[in-house]
């Protein structure tokens, strides 16, 4: 799986999302659609993380779905 095929299935990938990430509210979700820079920025708005640290946890998080 890609991230396109993330962003084209985003409503069943939100639960996974806020799950591993459970500071995102709903509305950051919605605004989020599956973009991983825009998951990336609220990641690392709501834990106050380096963009780099947000980087290694998404692309950590997002091989243990394959």
């Amino acid at each position: 799986m890609n991230w396109n095929e993330m962003e084209g299935n985003w409503e069943q990938f939100k639960g996974k999302v806020q799950t591993q990430w459970g500071k995102l509210t709903n509305d950051d979700l919605a605004t989020i659609q599956g973009r991983r820079k825009e998951l990336a920025g609220k990641i690392q708005e709501r834990y106050g993380k380096t963009q780099e640290e947000v980087e290694r946890e998404i692309d950590n998080w997002y091989g243990r779905l394959h």
